[in-house]
């Protein structure tokens, strides 16, 4: 995380400006009254007020009032002159919400700053606190500026009104958001939400979405409808008639959004089987944790070269710190051992917690030395230690899943009392689980399908998982299946990954051992979670291009 005084003033401010085309389309497409009140929160350069005074005549228009902070700005949009009934105020929103929160508009636009909590004043972290916990939502240091800022403006629409705001697609599934799903879907009647494949806004990685939002109180809040429309780029974008697009109704949950990328059909199915007999969850079979937060994992994982120069062997353990450490589906000597053989980093450095640094070997004291030397030492993590050298929390699991992913996960069975760094999940099975058909449970098209939407998508088509999402993750209860079939579709399985085969042929041998012929689930619905799994995966995917 960078210091704040490393920080450009453009990002201290959160200001990154809408291009016209998109400010132009939000405009018209959102639902106007015939006399209205606008609100523009964060005018900027003025492309939101350049939207209005082109596309909303002015017999329609009751006022407009635009609020910046940055007095330059405000000079500058002053300038254009757009007309009587626009007034644009130099001010600080939060300030101008706190005195005006009873005031409504029908309404509300705009690009709100995306502002970290740490480049936020004092009293500007008391507004949004305020704001946030009037609102039955938690306030803590996660949380962006345009949460608030969109909470505030939701408010301050009149019964009727409509908001369009461009906003981080974070909105769709991190953690940080999950008050504000909620109370979107709560709040909101009508939810539109517009997202692209590429990244449209010019000089920065963050992929955005357009949220449209009708507020009508009077319609039932079970009846509330979402639809996420997702387009190319502008250009497809422009193509787009409103009139068509489908919604379905909203889940008035904390839960992800990722899922309303699929038709309501597709969502049905989900809903059924979170709840289906024959099959349970990660969190009812296992406990799943972070791997091994070791602080610094060049240092601690160590390769030949530097176990033989400073005679480590008695102090590391087997170690499997990356996707390509794992071949297969069982993690065994023979495969740790080609990886040290290719210089992998296979190794876990474990200096002994019950033995005084005087008594380590003088190689071992060297090693520690030659850490702090280079200043390997000075992480927070290794700071905070009684000896920053000694890693805590050191266990092996019987399993390890991996955190991030491209394809498909990898779900590997320990078979060597190996440890992982955090870029693996350890997982330990309850004591009544048979731990390899447990594993087998994993590899079918509806636990991938449930792991796209579990999960989260970054740049690059990175699917990340953590411990708790996993725990979500839904899978075919299999404790009863013939062993010897177990063990012959784990042989498939580990045949298939660890020679690259295809993905898909893979499962359609899984899925009608498992799911057809041992549970007796339809190939209908097995075809339409292939179709969750890889709509899912391949618009990730799609993103790394």
């Amino acid at each position: 995380m960078k210091l704040k005084e490393n920080n450009s003033a453009q990002k201290l401010r959160g200001g990154y400006y809408t291009p016209q085309v998109l400010a132009d389309f939000i405009v018209k497409n959102i639902v106007k009254k015939d006399k209205v009140s606008i609100l523009e929160p964060s005018c900027g350069d003025g492309v939101f007020l350049e939207s209005i005074s082109k596309h909303i005549s002015e017999k329609q228009i009751k006022y407009v009032e635009a609020i910046e902070i940055i007095k330059e700005e405000v000079e500058k949009v002053r300038e254009k002159k757009y007309g009587k009934k626009y007034k644009v105020i130099n001010e600080d929103f939060l300030e101008f919400y706190r005195m005006n929160k009873n005031k409504k508009y029908d309404l509300i636009l705009g690009n709100p700053p995306y502002i970290r909590y740490q480049y936020l004043t004092e009293e500007q972290r008391k507004i949004q606190s305020e704001i946030l916990i009037n609102n039955g939502m938690k306030s803590n240091k996660l949380i962006n500026s345009w949460v608030c800022f969109l909470v505030a403006c939701i408010n301050m629409l009149t019964d009727g009104g409509s908001i369009g705001f461009i906003i981080p697609a974070e909105l769709l599934q991190v953690a940080y958001a999950k008050d504000l799903r909620q109370y979107l879907s709560n709040h909101l009647s009508k939810i539109t939400l517009l997202t692209f494949k590429e990244l449209v806004f010019p000089n920065i990685e963050q992929e955005i979405v357009v949220l449209i939002g009708e507020k009508n109180t009077n319609l039932a809040i079970e009846n509330a409808m979402i639809s996420v429309v997702e387009f190319t780029n502008f250009d497809d974008m422009l193509e787009c008639d409103f009139s068509s697009i489908e919604y379905q109704y909203i889940e008035h949950t904390k839960e992800k959004w990722i899922h309303y990328f699929l038709n309501a059909n597709e969502n049905n199915e989900i809903y059924k089987f979170k709840k289906h007999l024959n099959f349970t969850t990660f969190d009812q079979i296992a406990l799943v944790n972070i791997g091994i937060t070791t602080g610094n994992n060049k240092y601690f994982s160590i390769e030949k070269e530097t176990l033989e120069k400073y005679s480590l062997d008695e102090v590391v353990l087997p170690l499997i710190g990356r996707s390509a450490h794992a071949h297969g589906l069982f993690f065994n000597e023979e495969d740790w051992k080609k990886n040290i053989e290719d210089n992998k980093r296979a190794q876990l450095l474990k200096f002994p917690d019950n033995v005084p640094y005087d008594e380590y070997p003088e190689s071992h004291k060297e090693y520690i030395r030659m850490g702090e030397e280079t200043e390997q030492h000075i992480g927070y993590k290794c700071k905070i230690r009684n000896r920053w050298y000694i890693i805590p929390g050191v266990w092996s699991p019987d399993a390890f899943f991996l955190r991030r992913n491209n394809i498909f996960p990898k779900f590997v069975l320990n078979e060597i009392n190996a440890v992982s760094t955090d870029t693996m999940h350890r997982v330990k099975f309850k004591e009544h689980i048979d731990k390899r058909k447990a594993l087998l449970s994993y590899y079918n098209s509806i636990s991938f399908a449930f792991t796209e939407i579990n999960g989260r998508s970054y740049g690059g088509g990175v699917l990340e998982i953590l411990p708790r999402e996993l725990g979500a993750v839904v899978l075919p209860d299999i404790q009863k299946i013939d062993a010897d079939l177990s063990d012959e579709l784990l042989e498939i399985i580990d045949d298939y990954i660890r020679n690259k085969k295809d993905i898909n042929e893979l499962l359609d041998i899984v899925d009608k051992a498992v799911l057809v012929d041992y549970l007796g689930i339809s190939n209908d619905t097995i075809n339409i979670f292939r179709r969750i799994w890889e709509k899912l995966m391949n618009r990730r995917l799609s993103r790394s291009r």
